[in-house]
């Protein structure tokens, strides 16, 4: 890997960018993450990013923030942590500040409000992309144990409304359990 403060400017670059351009929520962010870190900086492996995800995704917070610190933890320890935060949070910072400085002019222009309607169509995608890409590299790993979990959360959560909150206790719980049982079939 590069030398740590190559590193830690690229990591505050993308942290940059991603967050500037990444409009919708947090979610549209991770198939971002995935290309920058994944397949252009060749950082993280695909797995290793699902997991990176699902750790930031199940804690408390936005999701962009618990990407970034995730990942700038992996790549470069707690300066990472710190210089992620702080790519990751300027963008919106600013952003919000000029929006609530300037709302009423916002509020009742015909083409800003068009071009939020816009974008919510362009978020909806860039989401069922994330989602795709997700649960078909679960899919492509065959495992049957993970696919079966998959369709399960989807199951509970789409058809049967349960609350996510619990849907992610429960396959957290599930995750232990299948950590440990591998763990002493490797120890015997």
């Amino acid at each position: 890997m590069e030398n740590k403060k190559n590193v830690l400017w690229k990591l505050f670059i993308s942290a940059l960018y991603l967050s500037a351009f990444t409009f919708g929520g947090g979610y549209v962010i991770v198939t971002l993450m995935k290309k920058k870190f994944v397949d252009d900086y060749h950082w993280i492996e695909e797995n290793e990013m699902l997991d990176l995800v699902a750790i930031a995704q199940s804690s408390p917070g936005p999701i962009a923030v618990n990407g970034a610190i995730v990942v700038g933890y992996k790549l470069a320890g707690m300066p990472g942590v710190l210089v992620a935060i702080i790519g990751t949070i300027i963008p919106p910072f600013l952003i919000i500040s000029v929006i609530s400085v300037c709302y009423n002019a916002f509020r009742s222009n015909y083409f800003v409000s068009q071009m939020l309607e816009g974008m919510q169509a362009g978020v909806g995608a860039v989401i069922a992309s994330v989602t795709y890409e997700m649960g078909a590299g679960i899919v492509q790993d065959k495992n049957g144990i993970s696919t079966v979990i998959m369709v399960g959360a989807f199951i509970a959560s789409c058809i049967f409304e349960v609350n996510v909150v619990y849907v992610v206790i429960v396959c957290g719980l599930i995750g232990v359990i299948r950590t440990c049982i591998a763990k002493r079939r490797k120890n015997k």
